[in-house]
């Protein structure tokens, strides 16, 4: 099951999409949109999270709070930011 939030941080609200494990990060590689934007954990293990972008909004326009959510969802869902994903 893929995971589904919305930042309210911005207005329009955004849609951020996160897979789990490997078989949900599979259902966002396949089923995502050219224009979402992929967040991952750089050499480590970490969830997919992928940020649909909204109308007229491109990857050099993205407000930072919206970034922030997103890595933030990114860091929770990896290895070092939770570690009980580890056990």
């Amino acid at each position: 099951m893929v995971y589904y939030f919305t930042s309210n941080v911005v207005e329009p609200s955004a849609f951020i999409y996160v897979g789990k494990d490997k078989f949900e990060n599979e259902n966002l590689i396949k089923y995502g949109l050219e224009k979402d934007v992929w967040f991952h954990v750089d050499n480590l293990s970490s969830a997919h999270v992928y940020l649909r972008l909204r109308d007229g909004e491109s990857w050099d326009n993205i407000p930072q709070p919206l970034l922030e959510d997103c890595a933030q969802l990114t860091k929770a869902n990896s290895i070092e930011g939770e570690p009980s994903l580890h056990s």
